[in-house]
């Protein structure tokens, strides 16, 4: 089903997508649909009978960027802050405790490549290319960009990104470390699909939600505090229930059947 703000949801077999569904105007994200994005984003991360999200764009285009009334929501003259107006902190994709895997179907920039970047695993179709576009609008390295690249592909080649705004091939994408699969396009949805619902059947989804949280704090942490932290996180493992179902399931020879997250209440 498709909102008035261009979002649309399915769920199949524990697997939530949601599409960007504007592909008149090549998944442009205006402030409605930048928060009803999020918003579907929060709903999937709160419903338990979900266990991993799947992000694709409609048409030959994953997200173009921000459409205009956006970037004069963000300029500040509809809200004193972005967070008011999307309902939902900025960085919210980060936050998520389920896998977040974008199917990245067509072209990304600004907005829309950092909305990629947010995602934990990114499949890419072999005709799209990628582009920061910052700089060649006069703006900065918008929503994370400058955080998440340099994390991600190294200070180099970010700031090759950043700085030039150059459009990047898939192949390239690939190399640098930007996606992880190039497919044909029509290849790019069910094959992140079926990615993410082997997770939805195979793995934790306490596991990967800890797993998640360790990646992205463990970025700002030294070694021995990680170390630390993860010597804590084991011990709690071993005493959840997840550990418990698993060595049951291995006892038994057969599927192991994980609990649900609960519904996150602080979404």
């Amino acid at each position: 089903m498709t909102t008035s703000t261009g979002i649309r949801s399915t769920t199949d077999q524990g697997v939530r997508t949601v599409h960007l569904a504007r592909p008149e105007l090549r998944n442009a994200m205006d402030g409605a649909m930048f928060a009803a994005y999020y918003t579907a984003l929060a709903e999937a991360d709160d419903d338990p009978a979900v266990r991993a999200v799947v992000v694709t764009g409609d048409g030959d285009w994953f997200c173009s960027g921000a459409a205009p009334d956006t970037l004069h929501l963000l300029a500040g003259h509809d809200a004193p802050d972005l967070e008011t107006s999307l309902g939902h902190p900025p960085h919210l994709p980060m936050t998520l405790r389920k896998p977040l895997i974008a199917a990245v179907n067509g072209g990304a920039a600004g907005l829309g490549l950092a909305q990629a970047l947010f995602a934990d695993v990114r499949f890419l179709a072999e005709q799209a290319r990628l582009s920061t576009a910052f700089s060649k609008l006069g703006l900065i390295g918008e929503y994370g960009t400058a955080w998440l690249l340099p994390r991600l592909i190294g200070v180099a080649s970010a700031m090759d990104l950043l700085l030039s705004a150059r459009k990047v091939e898939a192949a390239e994408a690939k190399e640098l470390g930007l996606v992880q699969h190039v497919l044909p396009r029509h290849e790019v949805l069910p094959a992140a699909q079926d990615y993410a619902r082997l997770l939805a059947e195979n793995c934790s989804p306490r596991s990967m939600a800890v797993i998640k949280q360790q990646v992205w704090r463990g970025m700002d942490l030294d070694g021995p505090r990680a170390v630390s932290e993860s010597v804590r996180l084991m011990a709690e493992s071993l005493t959840a229930p997840d550990f418990r179902a698993a060595v049951r399931g291995l006892g038994q020879r057969g599927p192991v059947e994980f609990p649900p997250l609960p519904p996150n209440r602080s979404a």
